[in-house]
């Protein structure tokens, strides 16, 4: 039997890979074809879904799914502001990339010094949803590292939402 060791996490560890981690992403230009490798090769056949159009007339999807004791999600994305989400991605060929790490803050001290960090590290922030009702999040970019950095704040409404997630 393995003696793998598995800390708790440190809810306010300074740093910004400190947090604790939750869930990884990636993306993809062929959502249904996506999760088919998903769960052909993978074995990751259940998702949640959330998807939506914005104003600017950007649409997304996004397949979330528990497996291995995180949330796995799956994104497909186009239009305006959602550039980010797919400059990984080859153009005019199927593909999934790798796009983030995401990390939950459960508590509002802790939000508030995640954007204390924010702000004094300089960190370039590509896109946030701050509706104070759902889902808070802000995505970073960390060049270093070849992708994103993504740290939630579920409200009532987001954890209701990821407690529904389907495990596989």
């Amino acid at each position: 039997m393995s003696g793998m060791i598995k800390r708790a996490p440190r809810p306010l560890s300074l740093g910004m890979l400190c947090k604790e981690h939750s869930h990884s992403a990636w993306v993809t230009n062929d959502l249904d074809r996506a999760l088919q490798v998903f769960a052909q090769r993978y074995g990751v056949r259940k998702h949640s879904f959330i998807e939506g159009e914005t104003p600017e007339g950007s649409r997304i999807k996004v397949a979330f799914a528990w497996a291995g004791g995180q949330v796995l999600e799956v994104i497909c994305a186009s239009g305006p502001r959602f550039e980010f989400y797919n400059e990984m991605l080859p153009r005019g060929e199927f593909a999934i990339r790798f796009h983030h790490l995401g990390f939950i803050v459960h508590e509002e001290s802790g939000w508030r010094q995640l954007e204390q960090e924010l702000r004094d590290g300089g960190w370039p922030i590509a896109y946030s949803t701050l509706t104070g009702d759902f889902i808070d999040a802000y995505y970073i970019k960390a060049p270093e590292l070849g992708h994103y950095l993504e740290y939630v704040r579920p409200l009532k409404a987001g954890d209701d939402f990821y407690n529904a997630v389907p495990e596989n």
